[in-house]
């Protein structure tokens, strides 16, 4: 399957336009609607997203990525082959987390371009192409890079903030539950949350932090947005104390 993650957005023709090429280019190939509303121009939050939810992928998926903020630049295309699954997309840290997290990766400078390159749509013209021909099987049209390099290696394995707002407000913060203790304390606009299982655990209205369905610390507020309740938008910073303690 092809797996579209981009911050294009619910309307306008983008997506739509990406998936007449991969139509064209891999026909019979599935396409899957991961994301459309990352945050717009921001790859740091996009990646710690990506990093949880490309999992549920079965080994062999290809993962069309665009937040691309510096499309026609002079920052490079890439693939990257990393736990079974194929990534394409800007080197701008959208996939240092995925590869860093898989522990076999495999990096590719794209050297094809195709006859008409738009200097503002790379998604179209450059990645679902190439994303098409490793779905049919082809080798990628590159070359060999090394990762050390790649945009966003030294990033932090977590990020201590808000990466994501979903639909009903619940906010998805970059730190893998796993890595907290049970009964660690998130602190984000200006409150202090404790951890619960699940919304039924908590009174109506209430706020606190669970390990969403994707092995994320999420805020949540229950019949209730946590954004609008706390202050919550893409980038606040949350921190973690122990039950009890200030550090």
């Amino acid at each position: 399957m092809i797996v579209l993650y981009t911050d294009f957005g619910p309307g306008g023709p983008y997506t739509g336009q990406m998936k007449a090429v991969l139509a064209r280019e891999a026909p019979g190939v599935p396409v899957i609607d991961l994301a459309d509303d990352l945050p717009a121009c921001d790859p740091e939050p996009a990646a710690y997203l990506l990093a949880a939810l490309a999992p549920a992928f079965p080994a062999g998926a290809v993962f069309v990525c665009v937040v691309d903020p510096g499309v026609g630049s002079a920052r490079a295309p890439v693939a990257l082959n990393a736990g079974g699954r194929w990534y394409v997309g800007p080197d701008n840290g959208l996939l240092a987390i995925v590869a860093r997290r898989a522990g076999d990766a495999r990096w590719f400078t794209i050297t094809w371009r195709p006859a008409g390159l738009s200097a503002s749509f790379h998604g179209r013209d450059l990645f679902a192409p190439v994303a098409a021909r490793i779905a049919r099987g082809e080798d990628v049209p590159g070359t060999p890079l090394d990762g050390a390099g790649a945009v966003g290696a030294g990033w932090p394995d977590d990020r201590a903030a808000i990466v994501y707002i979903d639909p009903y407000g619940n906010a998805m913060t970059g730190i893998r539950a796993a890595r907290l203790a049970e009964d660690a304390v998130v602190i984000a606009g200006a409150r202090r949350l404790a951890r619960l299982r699940t919304f039924s655990d908590a009174a109506r209205g209430a706020a606190f932090w669970y390990e969403n369905a994707n092995g994320l610390a999420e805020i949540a507020v229950n019949r209730g947005r946590a954004d609008r309740v706390l202050g919550l938008r893409v980038g606040t910073p949350v921190g973690i104390e122990a039950a009890g303690g200030t550090g």
